[in-house]
C-alpha cells in the first residue's frame, strides 16, 4: 500500500528535476552560443560543420574590441555605465517619493493626478518620441549624456508599484513618527524610505537593466561617437557592407556581463519587491 505513494512521489520529483534541467538548458544555451562565437574566427562561425567548442580559441577577439580606434568600445561602456548608474537610483527615488505622496498625502486632486500617471502607461512610446526629441534638442541635449538620461528619469509603472507598497505599509509606525513631530517629508525620509529596501533594490535593478539595454533613444540623441552607448557600438558590427560576427559575439559577451552580475545579485530582491508591491497572485 505504501509503495504506490512512494513511487508517485519519486516520479514527481524526477519530473520536476527534468523540467528544471530543460528550463536551465534553454536559459543557458544563448550564453553558450554567444561565448562560443566570441572565441571563434569568421570561417568557424559561418562553417556548416558544427563544433561544440572552438579550437584554437581566439581570445584576440576581445582585445580587438578595445584596440579599434573607430569603435571606442571602452568609451561606449563607460557611457552606458554612467547613464545606468545615474538613471537607476534617481528614477527609483523619484518614483518612491511620488508613490508615497499618492498613497499617504491627502491633497485635492490626488485621484486626478494618479489617473494622469496611469494614462501615461497607455500612450505608446512612438507617440511621444518625436515631441521628446524636439524638447530635448531645443534644450541642447543632442550628443550629450544628460539628453539621454533626462527622459528616463520618470517611471510611471514604478510609481504605481511604490504606491501599492506604501498603501500596505503599517500606519501605526507613521503614527509613532507623528508623535515625535515629523511632517510628511520626515515620515517619508526617516520611516517609509528606510523600510523600502526590497522595493528600492528590485526596481533599481530593473531600471539599471532597462537603461543599459536602451537602444533607440540613445541612437537618436547620441549621434556623435563620443556619446555612443555600448548597444550602439555593438550595432556597428552589422553594416550593409560587412558583418563581423566574432566581433559582434565578443562585444555581446562584454556588454551583457554587467547585466548578468546585476541579475545574480538582485534576483532575490526583484522577486521580493514584486511580491510586496501588492501584485501577488
Amino acid at each position: 500500500m505504501s509503495t504506490v505513494p512512494r513511487l508517485s512521489g519519486a516520479l514527481r520529483l524526477t519530473a520536476r528535476g527534468l523540467l528544471v534541467g530543460l528550463l536551465t538548458t534553454a536559459f543557458l544555451t544563448p550564453f553558450y552560443l554567444m561565448l562560443r562565437g566570441a572565441l571563434m574566427d569568421t570561417p568557424g562561425v559561418t562553417s556548416p560543420q558544427w563544433t561544440w567548442w572552438p579550437s584554437p580559441m581566439h581570445f584576440e577577439n576581445f582585445s580587438a574590441l578595445f584596440d579599434d580606434p573607430a569603435l571606442s568600445m571602452g568609451r561606449a561602456l563607460a557611457n552606458s555605465a554612467l547613464i545606468a548608474l545615474v538613471t537607476a537610483p534617481v528614477s527609483t527615488l523619484l518614483a518612491s517619493a511620488a508613490g508615497y505622496a499618492f498613497a499617504r498625502i491627502p491633497v485635492p486632486g490626488r485621484g486626478v493626478l494618479l489617473a494622469l500617471v496611469v494614462a501615461t502607461l497607455m500612450i505608446p512610446g512612438s507617440v511621444t518620441f518625436v515631441p521628446t526629441f524636439v524638447v530635448v534638442g531645443s534644450m541642447g541635449g543632442v550628443n550629450t549624456l544628460w539628453g539621454i538620461i533626462a527622459p528616463g528619469l520618470f517611471n510611471p509603472f514604478a510609481v504605481l508599484l511604490f504606491r501599492n507598497f506604501y498603501l500596505r505599509f503599517p500606519a501605526e509606525i507613521e503614527e509613532a513618527g507623528r508623535l515625535d513631530g515629523l511632517g510628511w517629508f520626515g515620515l517619508y525620509r526617516r520611516i517609509a524610505l528606510p523600510n523600502s529596501g526590497a522595493m528600492l533594490a528590485s526596481l533599481g535593478a530593473l531600471a539599471f537593466i532597462d537603461s543599459w539595454n536602451s537602444f533607440l533613444w540613445p541612437l537618436v540623441i547620441g549621434q556623435d561617437p563620443s556619446a555612443w552607448t555600448a548597444q550602439i557600438a555593438l550595432s556597428t558590427f552589422l553594416t550593409s557592407q560587412t558583418v563581423n560576427l566574432p566581433g559582434l559575439f565578443a562585444g555581446a559577451v562584454v556588454t551583457i556581463a554587467p547585466l548578468v552580475v546585476m541579475f545574480l545579485v538582485a534576483q532575490r530582491y526583484i522577486v521580493e519587491g514584486i511580491a510586496t508591491s501588492g501584485l501577488k497572485g
